[in-house]
């Protein structure tokens, strides 16, 4: 008797299976893109709540509305700790940064 196979319609799972699983290399890449984002996410979303325009932030801060707008883009890899850290500040927040174990494996986040 064939086992069947087990097929999914969840379109995330089959590119992670596809494209990432098994490569070490694009699982990595795919790693520094989520994180990319997450910085990016945060400031946005800790910007709106302060109620507060890109423009307005870049006063703060002390730079320009483009350089504000390029942190809120998912796909800059260029952050500095300084830079983030002026940010936090013009929002009353703190920028935390902790070095974790790396995992081994690498499983689908």
């Amino acid at each position: 008797m064939r086992k069947k196979s087990h097929k999914t319609s969840d379109a995330v799972d089959v590119l992670h299976r596809r494209y990432i699983q098994g490569s070490r290399t694009r699982a990595e890449s795919l790693k520094i893109e989520r994180e990319n984002l997450s910085i990016a996410e945060q400031i946005h979303t800790l910007r709106t709540q302060a109620g507060l325009s890109q423009k307005q932030l870049a006063a703060k801060v002390g730079t320009t509305q483009s350089v504000i707008s390029r942190l809120e883009d998912a796909d800059y890899d260029g952050h500095s700790l300084v830079m983030l850290r002026r940010i936090a500040s013009a929002l009353h927040q703190k920028v935390e940064v902790r070095f974790l174990p790396e995992d081994a494996r690498y499983t689908r986040v």
